[in-house]
């Protein structure tokens, strides 16, 4: 039975007229103990990875807006301009008006007409950008990089290899992800009573959720995974309810070690399917609407998930969402204002879902990506980059600012690795680092999920 403040102090006032004045030091304990429970009833946190898979294009989504860097970018990529049909004029842009402009010595900026729901975010103080953000081991210039005279992140360019490292700190064969380091900080807390619901995907990349003691757990637009067997035979009850026995079963005997792990494997994802399914069904469904795009369908999920945080008894997970398209070597034209659309549309429903629950500083968005795309187009696309520009969105952001660095519209400055290139001037980690402190994370256990922290003296606080 759960006892509320009232009732205990009631019976701890009885306690001590029963047991005289000597026990008021015990009462004293006890009551500050349940003042620190109470302080942390409501302890939960999320972070919500959106990764955009194929490299979403940095100079085209924090677009210059200042007159002079603006025809610098309008003249470098003439031929991409025209084809958006004036959907990149400067009168169509979105400014940003950050709390730190004066930072950028006169330069201004601005986001797609496609993204208005961000942009409004933006202005209310609810998001930050990071600029120039990417995988990196220690600084490095323009200079360092064409002399490898400092150590250089394997493999850059490579969509595989780049998205591994961007969600491990290690290229394409990592074994464990930042995002499962940080569930095994609060597992490890004990703030989990149920380690299966600590990190959840709907859109792959479950690297960046492995950890030592976290294991990814996968729904279908806020649904349990089906076990396609099942779902096989619906036309033959007698033997769905069979498979149905066997998948459940724990009491399965074999001399066969291997039969033996798939057993008790299969045996536990159906009673976690179970469990997932029974917490979402005893919720109130949310009133916010979400779009019909993929990625809104999967946020939607994310939302129903933590409305039910307490029925899946968690008080911190870690979530990763994923969105294609954005490799656009060619059409950019076409596909970009679409992606865009699609990300702030489901982006701006989820905030909206957060404050419905009442948790919009309770949970914290932000996005990541293979890497950035060269600012030098090629005719009607761009091509792999490095660094780019990613958003942090919640309640508990310190918005209306945007972090790091932004090098300038141009080629061959120092943070320029060919075609504009970005080198970037904010590693991953340091990007990371303010998520984990937020999350809980001791000084020990982020220099343990993030490896190459130290080697940065700059430190963000954009939450």
């Amino acid at each position: 039975m759960k006892m509320n403040r009232r009732q205990f102090l009631k019976n701890s006032t009885a306690l001590a007229t029963a047991t005289g004045l000597g026990s008021l030091t015990a009462v004293s304990s006890a009551l500050s103990s349940f003042s620190a429970l109470a302080a942390t009833g409501d302890d939960y946190k999320a972070l919500v990875c959106v990764f955009l898979h194929g490299g979403m294009d940095n100079h085209d989504t924090v677009l210059p807006y200042d007159q002079s860097s603006y025809n610098r970018y309008a003249q470098i990529r003439r031929s991409l301009v025209s084809q958006y049909q004036g959907q990149r004029d400067r009168n169509n842009l979105l400014p940003l008006n950050p709390d730190n402009a004066a930072s950028f010595g006169g330069r201004a900026f601005a986001l797609p007409p496609q993204m208005p729901g961000i942009s409004n975010l933006f202005a209310q103080g609810n998001a930050a950008i990071i600029g120039n953000v990417g995988p990196l081991i220690t600084p490095a210039t323009q200079a360092e990089f064409e002399q490898e005279s400092v150590a250089l992140p394997s493999r850059l360019f490579s969509h595989n290899d780049q998205q591994a490292t961007w969600l491990s700190s290690s290229p394409e064969g990592a074994v464990y992800g930042w995002g499962g380091a940080f569930a095994d900080a609060a597992i490890s807390a004990g703030q989990n009573s149920s380690r299966e619901f600590s990190v959840i995907t709907s859109g792959g990349n479950d690297l960046f959720l492995t950890g030592e003691h976290a294991i990814p757990y996968q729904i279908n637009a806020g649904e349990a995974q089906e076990i396609n067997a099942l779902g096989d035979v619906d036309d033959n009850e007698a033997l769905a309810q069979l498979l149905a026995s066997h998948f459940a079963a724990t009491d399965f005997s074999s001399s066969n070690l291997a039969q033996q792990d798939i057993a008790a494997a299969l045996a536990k994802s159906s009673a976690t399917n179970n469990s997932y399914n029974r917490a979402l069904a005893g919720i109130a469904p949310l009133t916010t609407s979400f779009p019909q795009s993929h990625l809104a369908r999967q946020l939607q999920g994310v939302a129903r998930t933590i409305g039910a945080k307490e029925a899946l008894g968690v008080k911190r997970q870690v979530f990763i969402v994923g969105m294609g398209g954005f490799d656009t070597h060619s059409e950019q034209a076409k596909s970009l204002p679409e992606l865009h659309a699609a990300l702030d549309g489901a982006i701006t429903a989820f905030y909206t879902g957060m404050q419905e629950l009442g948790l919009g500083d309770k949970v914290t968005l932000f996005t990541a990506s293979d890497f950035g795309r060269t600012l030098a187009v090629n005719d009607d696309g761009t091509d792999h980059g490095w660094g780019g520009h990613h958003f942090v969105i919640g309640d508990a952001v310190n918005g209306r600012n945007i972090y790091g660095n932004m090098p300038p519209m141009s080629f061959g400055h120092a943070q320029d690795a060919g075609s504009g290139r970005l080198i970037p001037t904010t590693s991953v980690e340091q990007m990371a680092e303010p998520l984990g402190r937020w999350f809980g994370l001791t000084e020990q256990q982020l220099a343990q999920a993030l490896p190459n922290l130290n080697n940065f003296s700059s430190r963000l606080n954009f939450i």
